[in-house]
C-alpha cells in the first residue's frame, strides 16, 4: 500500500514538473493581460501570439510526454531552475514597473530607431524566448531543448520580424519586399473576377497602392501594400515551425518536400486572400482596420499551427490503407 503510494506521488511530481516550464508563463502572459487587454486581441505588434506559443509548446509537451526525462542533478542545477521559472514574471515586472521599458525606448531613439514606442514589445518576445530555451534547458537539457524547438523558435521569429519592422519601417527592409509587387497584382485579379474594378498604383514611398471599386461606384480606401501585409512574415512563421517540425518526424525526404510546398502555397494564398477581404470590407464600410489588426492575420497563423496536425492525421490515415 504504502509502495503504491509513494509511486503515485512520484508519478504526480514528474507530471507537475514537466508542466512546470509552461506554467511558469502563465503568470506573467495573465499580468500583461491585466495591464495591456487591448494588446492581446492584437496580431500585428500585439500579443495575441502567446496564446499561440502555449498552444505549439504543449503540444511539443504532448508528442514528447513519454520521451522527456527531467535531468537528474545536484542541488545548484534545482536552484537554478526554480529561478529561471521565475524570470519571464521577473522580466514583465521590470519591465513595467522599474522602468525598463523606458530604457528600451531611449536606448532606441539614441541609436535612431524609427520605432522606437514598439521596441519593448519586440524585446519581450525575443527575452521570453531565450527564458523558454533557458528552463527547458535546465529542465531536459539538450535533447529536450530540441523536443521544444518549435515554440521556442516561434517567439524569437516573432520578436525578430517585429523589431526589423522598427528598424525598417514602411517596407523598406528590401529582402522582404520583394514579394509585395506579386501579391499585390494576385489580389487585384481576384478582385477582378469578383467584379470589382482595381486600380494598382505607382509604387508611394516605395509600396503598390491598391484601389478598388464596385459595381455601385463606392471606392475602398487606398490601401499602401508593405511586406507585413502581404504576408511575408507568416511565410517565415511558416516556414520555421514547418521545417523544425517535419525534422522531427520520419516522414520520407520526398514527402517533406511536398508538405512544405503545399503548406507554402496555402500561407501564401491565405495572405492574399487576406488583402482581397479587407478591400471588400472597406468598400462595404465594414470595420477593416480591425480586421487588418486581427482577424486576417489570425487566419493564417491558425492555418500555419495546424497544419502539423493535418499532416500527422493524413500520414496515420495512408498508413491504415496502406495496411488494409
Amino acid at each position: 500500500m504504502m509502495l503504491r503510494i509513494v509511486q503515485a506521488v512520484k508519478k504526480n511530481v514528474n507530471t507537475l514538473t514537466k508542466l512546470l516550464p509552461l506554467l511558469s508563463f502563465v503568470i506573467p502572459f495573465l499580468a500583461l493581460y491585466s495591464l495591456y487587454p487591448e494588446s492581446f486581441e492584437v496580431t500585428w505588434k500585439g500579443r495575441t501570439f502567446y496564446a499561440f506559443f502555449l498552444w505549439l509548446a504543449f503540444l511539443e509537451l504532448v508528442m514528447s510526454w513519454e520521451k522527456i526525462q527531467t535531468k537528474k542533478s545536484g542541488s545548484t542545477r534545482n536552484v537554478a531552475f526554480i529561478i529561471a521559472l521565475t524570470l519571464p514574471t521577473m522580466y514583465v515586472v521590470a519591465s513595467n514597473c522599474w522602468g525598463l521599458n523606458e530604457i528600451i525606448v531611449n536606448s532606441a531613439k539614441q541609436n535612431s530607431v524609427p520605432w522606437s514606442d514598439w521596441m519593448p514589445l519586440s524585446t519581450e518576445y525575443l527575452i521570453f524566448a531565450v527564458f523558454f530555451a533557458l528552463i527547458i534547458l535546465l529542465a531536459y537539457g539538450i535533447d529536450g531543448l530540441m523536443d521544444f524547438s518549435t515554440s521556442v523558435f516561434f517567439l524569437g521569429t516573432i520578436g525578430v520580424i517585429y523589431t526589423i519592422d522598427n528598424i525598417y519601417p514602411y517596407g523598406r527592409f528590401t529582402p522582404f519586399q520583394v514579394l509585395v509587387p506579386t501579391t499585390a497584382k494576385l489580389a487585384a485579379g481576384v478582385l477582378n473576377l469578383m467584379g470589382y474594378r482595381t486600380f494598382l498604383l505607382d509604387m508611394r514611398d516605395g509600396l503598390p497602392t491598391l484601389i478598388a471599386l464596385d459595381s455601385q461606384g463606392r471606392y475602398s480606401q487606398q490601401f499602401s501594400i508593405a511586406w507585413p501585409c502581404s504576408g511575408v512574415e507568416s511565410l517565415l512563421i511558416y516556414t520555421v515551425i514547418i521545417l523544425l517540425f517535419l525534422k522531427k518526424t520520419d516522414i520520407p525526404r520526398k514527402h517533406r518536400v511536398t508538405y512544405f510546398t503545399i503548406g507554402a502555397v496555402v500561407t501564401y494564398l491565405i495572405n492574399v486572400l487576406r488583402i482581397v477581404a479587407i478591400l471588400v470590407i472597406s468598400i462595404n464600410g465594414g470595420d477593416w482596420l480591425r480586421f487588418h489588426e486581427f482577424y486576417g492575420q489570425l487566419y493564417s497563423i491558425t492555418w500555419i499551427i495546424s497544419y502539423p496536425l493535418i499532416i500527422i492525421g493524413s500520414q496515420a490515415l495512408w498508413r491504415r490503407i496502406r495496411h488494409v
